[in-house]
C-alpha cells in the first residue's frame, strides 16, 4: 500500500476518502466466505483499497486472489447508495 502510505504521510490522521472494492463470495447453499483479519482478528469480507490507476474490477480481481487465492469466472457489480 505504498500510495496510501504516501498520502497518509502528507495528510496525517485527517479523514481521507479511499475508494475500495469488496468481493462477496457465496457457495451454492448461500454461505458467505469470510476471512479472519490478521490485524484485528475480526471476521470480514474480502476486499481492499484501489491501487493508483486501478479500476474497481481490477481491484476486486487482485484482492480476491491475494486474500483468498481464488479467481472468479465473472463478477456482478453492485453499488450501495445511502
Amino acid at each position: 500500500m505504498g500510495y496510501i502510505s504516501d498520502v497518509r504521510e502528507f495528510v496525517g490522521t485527517r479523514p481521507i476518502i479511499i475508494p475500495g472494492a469488496c468481493v462477496l463470495v457465496f457457495q451454492e447453499q448461500n454461505q458467505l466466505l469470510l476471512q479472519k483479519r490478521s490485524d484485528s482478528h475480526d471476521w470480514g469480507t474480502i476486499g481492499g483499497a484501489l491501487e493508483l490507476g486501478e479500476s474497481l474490477e481490477q481491484a476486486a480481481v487482485r484482492e480476491l486472489y491475494e486474500e483468498a487465492g481464488l479467481k472468479a469466472k465473472h463478477f456482478q457489480f453492485i453499488t450501495l447508495l445511502r
